[in-house]
């Protein structure tokens, strides 16, 4: 596995991490104990080195499972969660609430210190400087509590992205990028030019990139929010997307290698219910993904979603 810088911050991560959203969450049939330690067992073993996590994943318990995993072997990634959002289900964004999310999160993962802690998905106004929560993400560093720090983006416009960047002295930012969202694209470079590690989620697109679903597939409640006028051109996207991908080039390693070709992104972290799909989101790194394909991907976006972008 190759890695690369994570900004200025002295990290080097993993190019394919760990999303952590599903370990020991039965809501999205994610794989529980043994089974979740085997996959974070296999992502160490064939090199990743970033892991993100956050306390409502799985009601706290993905933190946990990280935790018993990681024992003994913390030093061996990056590990980054998040404050906001509770393990009970709750949304807390008060500043004062920092220090006991971050004590949570330390008791969870059995750590002393969290190397990224980035605020799950804010407000806008949460976006500028001058929130108070940076003066205590700050004074944490000094103590040495987390060593970085930024923002997780939820929808990750070019604006957004771009106030992070320029008014919170963040470190870190994640963003929701992939061959059919690429809005943030030019921001994203920007960041990489400013010293700002780039973490990419969602990129598979909630699994549309995973070349399982089609225009006649089917959704259980957690993901029923797509209309069949949805899914049918969502379905149609993804088969032009497929078109411009060499011969012989998985739906799944062809987003991972387009979002990896991208300037200024550190690191990707596609969720993992099995040993089995680690395997595959490693495999996307392999190799790279040839110019022409590239062009041709981002041609793709400009003339079918740059106007008319895909809903969350």
């Amino acid at each position: 596995m190759r890695t690369r810088a994570f900004g200025t911050t002295g990290f080097a991560v993993s190019e394919i991490g760990l999303g952590a959203w599903q370990l020991g969450c039965a809501g999205w049939n994610g794989p529980r104990d043994e089974a979740a330690h085997r996959v974070v067992d296999e992502a160490l073993a064939l090199g990743c080195t970033f892991i993100d996590t956050a306390p409502p994943y799985a009601d706290g318990r993905s933190e946990e499972l990280l935790g018993e995993v990681l024992e003994g072997r913390r030093d061996q990634v990056v590990l980054c969660t998040k404050f906001g959002h509770t393990p009970e289900g709750t949304t807390d964004y008060s500043a004062d609430r920092i220090e006991a999310s971050v004590e949570g999160s330390l008791r969870r993962l059995r750590t002393d210190h969290l190397d990224i802690l980035l605020i799950h998905s804010p407000p806008r106004d949460l976006m500028n400087g001058t929130a108070p929560h940076y003066r205590v993400l700050e004074r944490l560093k000094d103590a040495g509590v987390i060593r970085a720090y930024g923002v997780s983006l939820r929808e990750g416009s070019c604006d957004e992205l771009r106030e992070v960047l320029d008014t919170t002295g963040s470190e870190a930012v994640e963003v929701r990028f992939n061959p059919l969202c690429q809005e943030p694209a030019p921001a994203i470079a920007e960041a990489g030019e400013k010293g700002v590690g780039i973490i990419v989620n969602v990129p598979l697109e909630s699994g549309w990139l995973s070349g399982r679903y089609r225009a006649d597939s089917t959704f259980d409640p957690v993901r029923s929010r797509w209309t069949r006028a949805e899914i049918a051109r969502r379905a149609a996207l993804v088969e032009e997307f497929e078109q411009a991908l060499p011969a012989g080039t998985s739906t799944v390693h062809g987003a991972l290698r387009f979002i990896l070709a991208q300037p200024g992104v550190a690191t990707v972290i596609p969720g993992a219910k099995s040993v089995e799909q680690v395997r595959d989101n490693v495999a996307g790194a392999d190799r790279s993904l040839p110019a022409e394909s590239v062009d041709a991907i981002r041609a793709f976006w400009e003339t079918r979603l740059r106007d008319d972008p895909l809903p969350w």
